[in-house]
């Protein structure tokens, strides 16, 4: 068991630290919001892809259910966008102690997730085209989605810039 938090759960939540920082650092918005943003983009990716490979009543099937893969992350930005957009120290604490939590008490859950969306594309293909596509699609949904969501959430989150005193420059300094 230590192998597993040390060689992979351990390098994966520094690395999902690691966007989140830089996330944070480039666009200066909340790290929390990377995960609805990686949503969105995942969707609109095999939203691009059915138009390829589906036509008819497929299409539509599969933009439908994407769509409404889509509308959490899109509520969650649009209540993000409603809210105040700053990061400051009590929001880094939240964070942080909910990212605390998940570190601690879902490690199996998230290990269980990251075999699943290892998995899973190695489904049993089915027969009929449209199903399969249909079916590579919901498991390259899960597969790019399910272990980010999980990964983000349990990943230390980068300090504010500004906030409290503790975290920004000391006073009298020269930065």
């Amino acid at each position: 068991m230590n192998w597993i938090n040390r060689y992979i759960d351990e390098p994966l939540l520094q690395g999902a630290a690691m966007v989140m920082k830089i996330w944070h650092g480039h666009t200066g918005q909340r790290p929390d919001l990377l995960e609805p943003v990686w949503n969105l983009l995942s969707i609109a990716f095999l939203l691009i892809a059915a138009m390829q490979c589906l036509a008819g009543e497929a299409l539509w099937l599969s933009e439908a259910a994407l769509v409404m893969l889509a509308l959490p992350s899109v509520l969650k930005l649009y209540k993000a966008s409603a809210a105040s957009a700053d990061y400051d120290l009590k929001d880094y604490k939240a964070l942080r102690a909910t990212a605390l939590r998940k570190r601690e008490n879902e490690w199996a859950l998230r290990l269980a997730v990251l075999v699943g969306a290892l998995v899973l594309p190695l489904a049993e293909p089915v027969d009929d085209v449209t199903s399969a596509y249909f079916m590579l699609g919901a498991c390259l949904w899960f597969s790019l989605t399910a272990p980010a969501r999980f990964y983000l959430n349990a990943a230390e989150p980068p300090a504010p810039d500004e906030g409290d005193r503790l975290v920004g420059p000391a006073l009298g300094s020269a930065a």
